[in-house]
């Protein structure tokens, strides 16, 4: 792997499944939502899902989750980056790859980010996504997700 840049790679490994979820339960908005390891190890099954890890200096740098079918085709489910990792400009890349590997199949992108996580929110706003909705309780009751959006 390049040192210099990140690599994303196309994922099946339950290892790295494993590490992906010991990531998240140790980072928000899973801790706040209260997110066991068993439940965030769930967020990496199903039919419609594209999994890539992130790789930087042959480290696990970060994960994505996309749901690449459905009403919602084109859905980023899940983003992080690893802690060591953050402030290093990782996850306008990760959005970039996933902008341009979503739009292979459709001109919108969709995510949600919870109410609480207003770091994130900032950076996906910054990158362009725009507030399209409120979903009330829908993780976890009292918490709020805010469904964002892009057009190619």
């Amino acid at each position: 792997m390049d040192n210099k840049e990140i690599v994303f790679l196309p994922e099946t490994r339950a290892s790295i499944f494993d590490q992906c979820a010991d990531m998240m339960v140790a980072t928000d908005p899973w801790i706040t939502l209260g997110m066991d390891k068993q439940r965030c190890l769930k967020a990496f099954e199903g039919e419609c899902k594209e999994i890539f890890s992130v790789w930087k200096n042959g480290k696990l740098a970060g994960f994505v989750i996309l749901q690449m079918c459905g009403t919602f085709r084109g859905y980023i489910q899940t983003l992080l980056v690893a802690e060591e990792f953050r402030g290093q400009g990782i996850a306008n890349q990760i959005l970039k790859f996933c902008e341009e590997h979503i739009h292979k199949i459709s001109p919108n992108v969709f995510m949600c980010v919870s109410s609480f996580n207003t770091h994130a929110r900032r950076v996906y706003e910054k990158y362009g996504f725009q507030e399209v909705g409120i979903l009330k309780d829908f993780i976890r009751a009292g918490f709020d997700e805010i469904l964002l959006w892009k057009r190619k």
